[in-house]
């Protein structure tokens, strides 16, 4: 089984660029089209996450255009950028969805069952699992203990060593740790948010956070202090099951290479911004 993996789209309202630089909606068309070129094909498309960047119905509005675009059966989770009312209205015809509460479901019709979580914390950043929606989690895990599993959510439940990104926190983080521990049929879970790929083990099992489907603005350290502001091309993951082990690889979106401008005498001018190209990487869960 090969499922996709999306996140972060941020898209914005038509005219309305990602901080007043990023075309969100440009780069999610893209990355439509790549998938849908795909061979072979995925069998679903799982979102993870921060669909839109400031939880607007005319955000959504904009976002289910787009997504009209993918022939693929897709499932969604809401990130910090979401809003839950609007988001699932906007989304009202997956039907997977619940009418009310914690966005969260499981999809028992495909060879690796798939568990979708909500992670989001009340006007904050950082991630939440808070009592009811673990609860929720282990006695969904409980019904299929034999099953293959997928798990995916918006936030990683770990931290990817970028203290201004790790502050932001995962509350009761232990406490989801210690679920997965129990249920060996987890095979994998997926992430996003961070807006890069970074990974980390709880117990045996992997997990994966994945870049934005957008160019994006990355912290990253610079020595032992201090840190600088950059961007990393976009991208999106395959996540292949084949039976025994799940196997990410992560692609990269290259835009199309516009000309260079040209100085008086016909000499090509510098490009005023580079994207540094990030090479196909490969996590292996065992």
């Amino acid at each position: 089984m090969l499922i996709a993996q999306i996140t972060d789209t941020h898209i914005r309202a038509k005219g309305k660029l990602l901080h007043h630089m990023i075309h969100t909606a440009r780069s999610l068309r893209r990355c439509i089209e790549r998938l849908e070129a795909l061979e072979p094909r995925p069998d679903v498309v799982v979102a993870t996450g921060d669909l839109v960047d400031r939880g607007k119905p005319k955000e959504y509005r904009r976002l289910r255009k787009i997504l009209d675009g993918l022939s693929l059966p897709l499932f969604v989770v809401p990130g910090n950028h979401d809003e839950r009312d609007a988001f699932r209205a906007a989304f009202h015809d997956h039907a997977y969805l619940p009418r009310a509460g914690p966005l969260q479901y499981a999809v028992n019709v495909l060879p690796v069952r798939l568990i979708g979580l909500d992670s989001m914390r009340a006007k904050h950043p950082g991630g939440e699992l808070d009592a009811e929606r673990l609860a929720w989690f282990e006695t969904a895990l409980a019904a299929e203990p034999r099953r293959p599993t997928f798990v995916f959510l918006h936030h990683p439940p770990f931290d990817i060593g970028v203290p201004p990104v790790d502050a932001q926190g995962f509350r009761h983080a232990a406490r989801f740790r210690a679920i997965v521990e129990c249920n060996p049929q987890i095979v994998g879970i997926a992430c996003g948010h961070v807006h890069r790929t970074a990974g980390a083990w709880l117990g045996s099992t992997r997990v994966i956070a994945v870049p934005s489907t957008s160019p994006q603005l990355i912290i990253t350290r610079k020595g032992t202090s201090g840190y600088t502001v950059g961007l990393e091309l976009p991208g999106f993951a395959l996540h292949h099951w084949d039976g025994r082990t799940l196997t990410t690889t992560v692609r990269t979106l290259v835009p199309k290479q516009a000309a260079a401008p040209k100085r008086a005498g016909g000499e090509a001018c510098t490009p005023p911004l580079k994207l540094r190209a990030l090479p196909e990487r490969s996590t292996l869960r065992r």
